[in-house]
This record gives structure tokens, sequence and C-alpha cells, in this order.
């Protein structure tokens, strides 16, 4: 499948049993709404694929992973609805990548910041290189990382997710790999993609049914995210909506 508008391209490709779904937009790999939901029903479409055991989830081009959300529509919301219903967009990926069947491969080529973040640890397994350093910038911009926080947490823990949000500061791949977000870091892209594939490829051997089966136990503790992430949905869009977040929207514009 292959969507491309003005609010950036979805590709996935499948072949021996992997699919490589990759998303873009030309800034930065930023997520406009239209773009989070055609990623959850592509998700939600591979998890029923009987012809896909893995899936290795990328970004396109060389710069960066992934810049979260999009600051344009972040300044275009105008009230709690609409608000809501964009950083709900969000949660359904979220949800979409814990509730899948598939074991998803997360290839984490370069930088990453707020919702790219929470992208890479809801990951099954990321991998990433020198590059891919990680930035919660929210509390900059008057809101926090709520909806993405438990997904961050559950991978890096609560004590290193605090300083993260806090600090609002470049954390390097290195500090992200030492706290468990990434399980290697390489120094090239292309080392980078010869570990995935041959990994992928390990995974493709394995029973099908016990990867769907492991992959519930890893994501036990998590059934309340149904409600929680949309609850923290809530509380993003009445802060995006506050003077405070209006006029630090606009300094990051300019």
């Amino acid at each position: 499948m292959t969507t491309q508008n003005q609010n950036g391209s979805l590709i996935t490709t499948i072949e021996n049993k992997i699919a490589i779904l990759e998303f873009g937009h030309p800034a930065s790999n930023s997520f406009p709404s239209d773009l989070l939901d055609r990623l959850t029903n592509e998700l939600n479409i591979l998890s029923k694929n009987p012809d896909v055991s893995v899936i290795v989830l990328k970004s396109s081009g060389s710069g960066a992973f992934c810049a979260g959300a999009s600051f344009d529509e972040l300044m275009a919301v105008s009230n709690l609805e609409e608000a809501t219903k964009f950083f709900s967009g969000f949660a359904n990926v979220l949800n979409a990548m814990r509730n899948c069947s598939k074991i998803i491969i997360g290839r984490i080529h370069g930088k990453a910041v707020g919702g790219g973040v929470g992208i890479a640890a809801a990951c099954d397994y990321a991998l990433a290189t020198n590059e891919s350093s990680i930035k919660l910038s929210e509390l900059a911009i008057g809101i926090g990382p709520f909806v993405i926080e438990p997904a961050v947490t559950r991978k890096i823990g609560k004590s290193a997710m605090s300083k993260m949000t806090l600090e609002t500061e470049w954390k390097t791949a290195f500090w992200a790999n030492q706290k468990g977000l990434y399980a290697k870091i390489f120094e090239t892209t292309t080392e980078l993609d010869i570990e995935i594939t041959a990994f992928a490829n390990k995974l493709v051997d394995y029973n099908p049914g016990a990867l769907a089966e492991i992959k519930k136990v890893f994501w036990e503790g998590t059934e309340n995210w149904n409600t929680l992430l949309y609850e923290r949905a809530k509380i993003s869009g009445k802060l995006v909506l506050s003077d405070f977040s209006r006029k630090a929207l606009n300094q990051f514009k300019k």
C-alpha cells in the first residue's frame, strides 16, 4: 500500500513475511493528524495479515526520524474538541502498535522529538544510529508529553522519563541505549540496515503464533491505555489552547 498527499507519505512493502512500513513528511517527518490516522489504519491491517510475521517501522530520508506533532496543525486548532482529537491521533497509533499481533522493529535512523520518542518507545525492539538523539520539549511549548509518557516510561523508567521531561534537552543515542529505549546503536545507517535485515529474517523463522503470544506478554499491564491515553490527550488538548502555549508556539515558528 502507498498513500501520498500534502499531509505526508505512507508506504508498505511486504517480502518474505516482513512488512516495511515507511512514513514521511517534508517537515522533518512530523505528523499531521491525517498521517497519524493512516499509520493507525495500516498497522491494524498488517496486524491481521497472515502473510506478515514482522513489521519494520521506519521513516523517510536521512535527517530526523520524527519531529513529533505538526506545529502547523497545533497552531491551527481552535477549540478543545479539535485539540483533543489531534492528540488522540498519537494515542491511536500507540494503541495500534501495542495491540498489533506482529513484532514491530523500529528503525530509528536519526533524531526523535516528542511524539517521535513515543513511537520509538512503542516499538517492540528499536535499533538506532549514533545520530538518534532524543528530546521531549513539550514543557517548553506549554504542554507536556502526556500521551506518550506511558510508552516512554515503560521502556526507560519513571526517573529517566522525569529527567527528560523537565530538562527538555537533547539526550544522546548512547543515553537512550543505556536506558533501554534502543536495543543497539550503530555508527552508520548501513550497519543499522544490515542488523535490521538479519534480525527481521531471524524472527521470521520463529513460530508466528509464539511471536504473537510473547508480544501479549511484553505488553501485560497496559490494558488501561484504551482509556488512559485519551484522558491524557484531553489534558494536552486543553493546555495547547492556553495563552502560554499559543505564545510559545508562535515563538518556535519565528
